[in-house]
């Protein structure tokens, strides 16, 4: 029987093992950054990106990838998605729709994601083969014939077994073809022009956004292992989670499954020991039985360990985290106590009352929006393991029709 401390750090001495910041302005991909300039000077800079504060909205991350990977400087304003909170009236003022993404190159406003790339590519040039090159043409319809499939088996309410079978049936075809086109690409990408064969062309971040979120939703509401049905799939995702600039960029399986259903019109679970499984592991900070993030490096790819990551981004906003917390400023030793585990390895009782309070947090770490993936991974376990001392008391539900309990206002100063 493991005995828990009552010896939580107090907040200078967690202060004291905080890294620095890390480099948002010219370092490795972040998602913190409301400037990117990769070493030249600002006056470079002829591109704004708008995307969301979340830094989920799928395709923004194929804009975002785009402009990082080809190192085009530019600034970002970030913007609420409507499922999250109010849409800022600047943004409406300048984008009537409020649709993300919008992009200003050299003043000249442009939004919908793949007229974004053509002009993005008309004006610095391709990235890997351009977006009207037949073959990109071809893999821009099977990246759609992927979606639709994916959304008929995921969004679909009701399906009996067989239905859901035919589902699955017909997604797995879809995916079929497009290890098939990964065969046929350049070295481990489906571009057939990709940079050198090191780093993805466009054809590829085409893929990307939905790609993550089919590995993640599938494994928590059908059961469905993709990397492990598909192979060849797993080594794209693979070869691209060796790829500091995309990992900066990607989400984890807690958030997408959670931001999803939303963002979808709901997503529908079949219920099955696996998935229970899964879906159990999932909430719980532990991500696909070992299918994410296969690597040892953190994803903002400094020094610092995930641990000490997730320590300094919890530091920046701990005030905001106490006050907003259903036990106020009882609050504070719990959260200290789950960081101390996080940090140590060695278990701290919290306050009598707190397991809601702890489980509330590790169900709104938003991924990449607050920290790297890893370093979400780190502090959710931490946060499970401390409510745990306290008690199985589970908080309600995430709403499924918003996620206005993400709302990105109190954070912003």
């Amino acid at each position: 029987m493991v005995t828990a401390s009552s010896n939580a750090l107090s907040w200078e001495q967690l202060l004291a093992l905080a890294p620095e910041p890390a480099e948002r302005v010219h370092g490795p991909t972040n998602a913190q950054a409301v400037l990117r300039l990769f070493g030249e000077p600002e006056s470079a800079v002829r591109v704004t990106l708008y995307r969301d504060h979340h830094a989920w909205c799928p395709y923004c991350q194929k804009v975002w990838l785009w402009l990082e990977f080809r190192r085009i400087p530019y600034r970002i304003r970030k913007v609420t998605m409507r499922c999250y909170g109010p849409k800022e009236p600047w943004f409406t003022a300048k984008v009537p729709s409020g649709m993300l993404p919008a992009l200003e190159i050299d003043a000249r406003l442009i939004t919908e994601s793949d007229r974004i790339l053509e002009a993005l590519e008309q004006t610095f040039g391709a990235l890997g083969a351009g977006m009207q090159d037949p073959a990109v043409r071809r893999l821009r319809d099977l990246e759609r014939r992927l979606f639709r499939a994916w959304c008929l088996w995921l969004c679909s309410p009701g399906l009996s077994e067989r239905q859901d079978a035919l589902a699955r049936d017909q997604f797995q075809r879809v995916a079929m073809q497009m290890e098939a086109a990964l065969a046929d690409g350049a070295g481990s990408w489906l571009d057939p022009a990709a940079p050198a064969g090191e780093i993805p062309g466009t054809a590829d971040l085409v893929f990307i956004p939905y790609v993550e979120r089919m590995n993640a939703s599938l494994a928590y509401f059908k059961g469905f292992l993709l990397r492990e049905h598909h192979p060849g799939i797993d080594r794209w995702l693979t070869a691209l989670e060796q790829l500091e600039t995309y990992r900066g960029t990607q989400s984890d399986a807690h958030t997408h499954a959670h931001d999803l259903p939303p963002q979808m019109g709901g997503c529908w679970i079949h219920p099955n020991p696996l998935q229970e499984d899964l879906a159990r592991r999932i909430d719980g900070g532990e991500g696909i039985a070992g299918w994410e993030t296969r690597w040892s490096q953190d994803s903002d790819g400094s020094n610092p360990s995930p641990e000490h990551r997730a320590l300094e981004r919890v530091l920046r906003h701990r005030h905001t985290l106490v006050q907003r917390s259903s036990l106020g400023s009882g609050f504070d030793q719990p959260l200290r106590a789950a960081l101390t585990r996080m940090l140590h390895g060695e278990p701290v009782q919290p306050e009598p009352g707190s397991a809601l309070a702890l489980r509330n947090l590790r169900d709104r770490i938003s991924v990449p929006r607050d920290m790297p993936l890893l370093s979400a991974r780190c502090l959710r376990q931490a946060l499970e393991a401390t409510a745990a001392l306290d008690g199985p008391a589970q908080p309600e539900p995430l709403p499924l029709q918003h996620r206005f309990d993400q709302d990105p206002r109190p954070f912003l100063a």
